[in-house]
């Protein structure tokens, strides 16, 4: 199910790993992920930040760039950092990337002590309604919470106690932790947008990404993405 040098692979040995997963379509990655990613190293004492691309993410109905390309922009992105790495696991898997399936099967493939972060945006975590079992997913993990300062938590508590998740804040019995991040207003679809619209996106995204997308095909006007 993984790839040979696939971070998983190595990871598996580990006693008492703190691993972060930042899942995504990441299409493309930017910097507001990256800063995400180093923030939940540093607030929750993570030991690593697993990037896991999506391969045919559940909730995404328009066309998105192709699995390969959105894992070489994510590989390319990471690079610099030897606490962050991407793993190919819902890449090569057939079939939809559903988060409780991920997280059952780290669950299977990291040692028993192992203690799973799964870092998203606030937002998403107020869809959390709509995932495939969300109970499981917050009986597998902790829900990193990325958000900006002065974000409304009570909307956000709400939803959860609608699951019985308990309690959201900064306790460690709580199964949604919110997490500031500096407020970096860059999403991927404005990066899109501004690829379509021939503006540049450079300092949006690392270099690295940057260059791959400057010679490739896709984002070109009339691709369709």
């Amino acid at each position: 199910m993984t790839h040979e040098a696939d971070p998983i692979s190595r990871l598996s040995a580990r006693r008492g790993l703190r691993l972060g997963i930042m899942g995504g379509a990441f299409d493309p990655v930017h910097i507001a992920h990256l800063v995400a990613a180093q923030e939940a190293l540093t607030q929750f004492g993570l030991d690593e930040v697993v990037f896991m691309p999506s391969g045919q993410p559940p909730h995404k109905k328009r066309r998105l760039a192709s699995p390969e390309f959105r894992y070489r922009m994510t590989v390319a992105a990471t690079a610099s950092n030897p606490r962050f790495s991407v793993s190919r696991l819902e890449i090569d898997q057939p079939g939809t990337d559903y988060t409780v399936d991920t997280l059952e099967y780290l669950k299977g493939a990291l040692q028993p002590d192992a203690v799973l972060f799964f870092i998203t945006g606030a937002d998403a975590v107020l869809d959390i309604l709509s995932w495939k079992d969300p109970q499981g997913v917050l009986a597998r993990c902790t829900l990193l919470a990325a958000t900006r300062p002065g974000f409304d938590l009570s909307r956000l508590a709400s939803v959860l106690a609608s699951l019985g998740a308990g309690v959201v804040g900064t306790g460690p019995e709580a199964k949604v932790r919110v997490m500031d991040v500096p407020g970096l207003d860059i999403s991927s679809s404005m990066i899109r947008q501004r690829i379509a619209a021939g503006l540049p996106v450079r300092y949006l995204v690392p270099d690295a990404v940057c260059d791959l997308i400057d010679s490739s095909d896709e984002y070109r006007p009339g691709s369709g993405i």
